[in-house]
């Protein structure tokens, strides 16, 4: 069973930064891509940013240029730099992992980690 554990969040204010960590219980490097999500009290899930197995990022408009994710295999831990922090990135941010096979494709969660950018 894969397991994924969130860590980094925290308290901070307006154009401070955090980095966000997921660690994985296998080999990251047999997901598809990985990937961080956050949900707003009131709001659906989004997803923030995404890496696939080759490298390939995405990143929702509203993280353009001030958020980078990136992934370390070695350590099987994805990384998700947030700097230039607004208070409407307040969310908890949760990891995710795809994994496609011919039996189908499985998502995997972590169990979030809250982020609050605040004065």
């Amino acid at each position: 069973q894969v397991q994924l554990v969130e860590s980094g969040g925290g308290l901070v204010q307006p154009g401070g930064s955090l980095r966000l960590s997921c660690a994985a219980s296998g080999s990251i490097g047999s997901f598809n891509a990985m990937g961080w999500y956050r949900q707003a009290p009131g709001k659906e899930r989004e997803l923030v940013a995404r890496i696939t197995s080759g490298g390939t990022t995405n990143y929702a408009d509203s993280v353009k240029g001030r958020f980078t994710i990136s992934r370390d295999n070695a350590k099987n831990t994805v990384y998700l730099q947030m700097n230039t922090l607004k208070p409407e990135d307040t969310a908890v941010y949760y990891c995710n992992a795809v994994s496609t096979s011919g039996w189908g494709t499985s998502n995997y969660w972590g169990q979030g980690t809250q982020v609050t950018v605040s004065s």
